[in-house]
């Protein structure tokens, strides 16, 4: 297996024990992370959205596979199941990940999925009816931005 393979597989494995800071270490430290969520995530923000994601969650479990890395890029795919706490729902999150390297670590982590599936899921009735407008794609985007800068205060982070 390639090492970078290995590092994205070692990545996911913390991932489904809920291991945030293995996954952290898997990151540069000048890590980019963008998803339909959290578009913009650079150096900690990306292992601290991790840390909190870990450190909420219910009813957690993860697979993964199609794991494929040369020396410059890789990709995975992996499925999130969970409780999302705000509604009680229940989520499985479909989610191809691309990556590139620097220095044996991850320094670009892209999660694409269907922001719209995942808010008709995670908000009910709502989310499919209007998940898919730019205004409920950005409360999303602005409510998600805010639990993390209250996640990064709460452990000093900011």
């Amino acid at each position: 297996m390639h090492p970078n393979a290995q590092l994205i597989t070692t990545f996911y494995e913390a991932f489904q024990k809920l291991d945030a800071e293995t996954m952290a270490a898997c990151y540069h430290p000048d890590v980019r992370f963008t998803d339909p969520v959290f578009p913009k995530l650079q150096g900690d923000e990306a292992a601290d959205m991790w840390r909190m994601l870990a450190s909420r969650a219910k009813d957690f479990s993860l697979t993964f596979d199609d794991v494929r890395a040369d020396d410059k890029t890789g990709e995975a795919h992996w499925v999130a199941t969970y409780t999302f706490s705000q509604t009680g729902n229940t989520v499985v999150n479909d989610i191809r990940a691309s990556f590139t390297f620097k220095d044996g670590k991850i320094i670009t982590h892209t999660d694409r999925f269907h922001l719209w599936r995942w808010a008709g899921q995670a908000l009910g009735l709502k989310g499919w009816l209007l998940g898919g407008t730019p205004l409920v794609k950005n409360a999303i985007r602005k409510q998600a931005a805010k639990g993390l800068a209250a996640y990064r205060k709460e452990i000093g982070r900011t």
